[in-house]
């Protein structure tokens, strides 16, 4: 496993020996990673890996059943709600198909956590929510329902919502699912701004390899409960565990494990996901599903 050391930096997130277990399932064993200030981390893995319960259990959704938690030197296993709602005013949440409130227009979403979270005044939410919209390019959009939006839209203003708190932390639950490639492009890039304008630590979980390699400064690999690689994007495809290595959606991954004579079969996955841009496949090693690969 690829792994990254850093010495004399402040973390923003360090989690310590964590365990989940939901009834007989072991979900995450013993996991340990430190995030410092700043970073872009993407997290990945099949489903059923434990992404979501992670990143559940970082913003105390979900308490763990071992280890430990900490959110800017502050230990958030053993806080109260109140407590829990003062770390979360620091975080910015942005999920995966927008999570915008039907009965709400697009203010009333973006202006929804700034009165839970907040002592704003009505005049400075107002400015929060009208600065948040163009800097995800939705400028005058205030009065527009959800149902008036495309899927791209949703995911804008999403992240619109998130950035209105001003946060120090921006946790992305599959910002770039269901989109296509050039809406991709653009909430990585939308990604990528906030990263540069703001001090902001970013956690973001993903499938999309485009997210991984054009956004994230390091990523960590879940697997049955274990991370099974923690390093540079770039280092990703050379790791020579097949299960990371299927990760990566390049042909010459294939290539390789089939010179290590592994029984390779894709068969074709959802028949919505194949387009002339996209084609998605399970992938088997040996006769056992392992994961999906994506190619664009």
């Amino acid at each position: 496993m690829s792994e990254l050391y850093f010495s004399d930096i402040a973390f923003m997130i360090e989690v310590k020996n964590l365990v989940k277990t939901f009834a007989d399932k072991v979900i995450l064993s013993d996991i340990s990673f430190s995030i410092p200030h700043e970073q872009i981390v993407a997290i990945v893995g099949k489903s059923g890996a434990g992404k979501s319960v992670l990143l559940k259990c970082l913003i105390g959704l979900i308490k763990p059943d071992q280890g430990t938690i900490y959110l800017d030197n502050k230990l958030i296993n053993s806080m109260s709600f109140r407590q829990l709602q003062t770390i979360r005013s620091q975080i910015g949440m942005v999920f995966q198909f927008g999570a915008l409130f039907d009965s709400l227009n697009v203010a009333e979403n973006i202006g929804l956590a700034l009165r839970k979270l907040t002592k704003l005044k009505d005049y400075e939410i107002e400015s929060r929510i009208k600065n948040a919209l163009k800097s995800v390019d939705m400028s005058n959009t205030e009065e527009l329902m959800p149902g008036e939006l495309s899927g791209g839209m949703k995911k804008r203003i999403g992240i619109a919502r998130a950035i209105a708190i001003q946060p120090s932390y921006l946790f992305y639950d599959e910002p770039t699912t269901g989109l296509d490639p050039v809406m991709t492009d653009s909430i990585n890039r939308l990604i990528i701004k906030f990263q540069e304008t703001e001090a902001i630590t970013s956690v973001i979980i993903t499938h999309e390899l485009r997210t991984v390699y054009e956004v994230a400064d390091r990523v960590i690999m879940l697997h049955e409960g274990l991370i099974k690689f923690d390093g540079k994007p770039n280092d990703l495809a050379e790791n020579g565990d097949i299960v990371v290595a299927l990760v990566d959606d390049q042909e010459a991954t294939l290539k390789r494990l089939r010179k290590k004579g592994q029984s390779i079969a894709l068969e074709s996955a959802n028949p919505l996901y194949e387009t002339k841009i996209l084609s998605t496949h399970r992938v088997k090693v040996q006769g056992k599903l392992i994961g999906l690969l994506r190619k664009y």
